[in-house]
């Protein structure tokens, strides 16, 4: 049962994430509101399957990513390069994605950016004119939504990692022993 807790726990962080992904996008803030939520999710989650493997390497491991990336990420935001929201939130992400799936989550990520930054540069690709507009708006100010392709990437790897659960109890006979 510790894991279908932990499975719902991810599911939760995953409407937290698009409300993240928007608010960035709109007001370019994210509230630390937010990112505690996330942070108490992914935590929460990971604590159920440590529990349930009897392994805390996944934690760990999580915890010394989320502080690598938060030390990697700082000097920028010292620097205004990044937003502390966006620092933040990177810290967190792989608390909720775990360290297994982390390479997975980089990749997602890398894809995502590079989308975003295509995107800001070249807003005509974009299909509606007043988001075409407000692109154009976002790339005078000088301002990058990064949140988003955080969310994002993040949205899909938790998803990735759910269906891979589910999967994986329905593939051993574990849901027919629940029925």
């Amino acid at each position: 049962m510790l894991l279908v807790e932990a499975l719902l726990l991810k599911a939760l962080a995953i409407p937290l994430l698009a409300r993240i992904a928007w608010l960035d996008f709109t007001t370019q803030r994210i509230a630390n509101r937010d990112v505690l939520l996330l942070l108490c999710l992914g935590v929460g989650s990971l604590l159920l399957l440590a529990l349930r493997s009897g392994s805390w390497w996944d934690m760990g491991l999580s915890a010394a990513a989320g502080l690598v990336l938060f030390l990697a990420l700082f000097p920028f935001w010292v620097l205004r390069k990044i937003g502390a929201g966006d620092v933040k939130l990177m810290a967190v992400v792989p608390f909720l994605t775990g360290g297994a799936d982390l390479v997975v989550f980089s990749m997602l990520l890398l894809v995502f950016a590079l989308i975003t930054a295509a995107g800001m540069k070249n807003p005509f690709l974009l299909p509606a004119g007043a988001f075409r507009v407000y692109v154009q708006h976002l790339d005078r100010k000088g301002v990058v939504p990064f949140g988003v392709p955080i969310s994002v990437a993040a949205i899909c790897t938790t998803a990735l990692v759910i269906y891979e659960s589910v999967v994986l109890a329905s593939s051993s006979g574990i849901l027919n022993q629940l029925n």
